[in-house]
């Protein structure tokens, strides 16, 4: 089980990715990746061409992870400003950062061409535009910073059909593209197995670890892998308990797609000036329609429990600027992990020389999945990169300490819950889909009915470090505020990095039907 489990689904999905077994037994390659998302394919595939043996094992289908739940802009644009990025780390790294962006879209370009694959890829233009009530300063600073570093990116004072009472402005980042994540998933799956490689789905990893000659990776089902390198491209990083973790910081973020005739808004990406920023694309559906892809709403995991209402203002927001849209088809919700500095995590593994990790994608986890094949093809063949530095998950934060204090409250804060009241007071009040926190003396139980009614009462402390979790109604799953785990009705764990389940409890012993 993964993310693939949670109640919404994406446009996407509705394309599947060929499926593959199961690991049933040992097995040996030159390179074993573990996730199967646009990272994990995207290293498996630049290994492979360069010879090397690789293996790819997921907790869930091939594909069918946060990469599933994303809108897939292939940006060199970044979505947290290049400005702010030269603040915290300096302007080398913004435009070393910048360079790598572009690279990967050039990569991406060049691969699907090579291989074949038809995603449904298009170069396009990319538009940061002016929301209401936000500064024309901070585009201006942005444009300064941009054309320091070598960006192509312009002024662009004409009204966008997205604006309404802001002033007309924006920037245009030119040769930014749009694709199919899973089309484009599953033409690199294809490539990795022409190549000798070999994909296994529905395989759990339980431990990771590096001797003096390999690392070995064991499953939940006890079968090991045996390898040269591993890469660990799970969306959060299984494999450390705070190493990385306390540099990021889970968000969820929601997104809803519907049908809009042809013309009515240019082929182009596009993103506004909000602090929860709204994300917006158009995808190929029809001779007579596209399918308008629009993003945001976003709060920090756990925090918030509020997805219908943030689909309700999505809609609006768009039905205000677009009222040429007709059905809307989906609505999702993804995560995505904020680093505290603005650059993901690639490269090796804090302590290890043989582990390598990809993570804190922000929202551009495509464009960085894209970066980490490159980046880590690099230092497993070459031992360096060009852009290793920038990426480097063991840097220390010293630019950005504010948000970094600031995000590691949020664990403070939730520890302080297990001295607090319940959420319920009697699991009886539950109806079908709902959940809470019910305390049972000096414990808090993680309680819910799921959607055929059946009762689930489990240990509300998160396998990981021992938080508590919250319930989240739209997904119907758990979600641990502090570092981005989440858990299914039942307690089995669907994302990292909790790789174990919500432990046993049990409810009052004059409740029969608790488990």
């Amino acid at each position: 089980m993964n993310v693939a489990n949670e109640r919404t689904r994406s446009s996407w999905m509705e394309f599947r990715v060929p499926s593959a077994p199961a690991l049933s037994g040992d097995a040996r390659a030159d390179v074993a990746v573990i996730g199967s998302g646009i990272a994990g394919l995207s290293v498996a595939y630049e290994l492979a061409a360069r010879g090397a043996s690789v293996i790819i094992v997921d907790r869930g289908e091939i594909g069918s992870g946060m990469t599933a739940r994303t809108t897939a802009h292939l940006a060199s644009a970044l979505d947290d400003f290049y400005c702010e990025l030269s603040n915290a780390r300096g302007e080398e790294v913004a435009r070393v950062l910048h360079e790598s962006l572009v690279a990967c879209i050039d990569r991406v370009e060049a691969i699907q061409s090579k291989e074949g694959i038809d995603c449904d890829f298009a170069r396009l233009d990319g538009y940061l535009f002016l929301a209401p009530n936000t500064q024309r300063q901070d585009l201006e600073d942005e444009l300064e910073m941009c054309r320091k570093i070598g960006v192509s990116v312009s002024a662009f004072h004409e009204k966008l059909p997205l604006q309404m009472d802001a002033e007309p402005y924006a920037l245009r980042f030119s040769r930014q593209a749009r694709f199919h994540p899973l089309k484009y998933l599953s033409g690199l799956a294809a490539a990795i197995q022409r190549m000798g490689g070999r994909l296994f789905a529905d395989t759990c990893v339980a431990t990771v670890e590096e001797n003096r000659d390999e690392v070995v990776v064991t499953t939940v089902s006890g079968h090991k892998l045996h390898a040269r390198d591993v890469v660990v491209a799970t969306n959060s990083p299984i494999i450390d308990r705070v190493a990385v973790h306390t540099k990021q910081a889970p968000y969820r973020t929601y997104v809803i797609a519907g049908t809009l005739p042809r013309g009515s808004l240019a082929d182009a990406l596009y993103w506004d000036t909000l602090e929860a920023y709204h994300y917006i694309r158009l995808q190929p559906h029809s001779e007579d329609l596209e399918l308008l892809i629009v993003g945001g709403e976003d709060h920090k995991s756990g925090e918030a429990d509020d997805g219908e209402r943030r689909f309700t203002a999505l809609e609006n927001w768009t039905r205000e600027r677009l009222p040429q849209l007709k059905q809307v088809t989906h609505r999702w919700s993804g995560q995505v992990l904020e680093p505290v500095d603005y650059c993901g995590f690639i490269g090796r593994n804090p302590g290890n020389n043989h582990v390598y990790i990809v993570s804190g994608d922000s929202g551009q986890g495509i464009t960085n999945g894209i970066v980490a094949g490159m980046l880590i093809g690099d230092l497993v063949t070459k031992g360096d990169s060009p852009w290793s530095e920038v990426y480097d998950p063991a840097r220390k934060i010293t630019g950005s300490l504010g948000e970094f204090l600031s995000e590691n409250l949020t664990p403070v804060k939730n520890f302080a819950e297990y001295v607090t009241a319940g959420e319920i007071d009697s699991v009886d009040e539950l109806k079908a889909g709902e959940g809470g926190l019910y305390r049972s003396g000096l414990k808090k139980i993680a309680v819910c009915r799921d959607l055929n009614g059946e009762l689930h009462a489990r240990s509300a402390t998160c396998t990981h470090l021992g938080c508590v979790v919250h319930w989240n109604s739209l997904e119907q799953c758990w979600d641990c505020p502090c570092h981005g785990s989440q858990f299914a009705s039942d307690g089995t764990a669907l994302n990292g990095p909790a790789i174990k389940a919500l432990g046993q409890a049990s409810l009052p012993e004059e409740r029969g039907e608790s488990r």
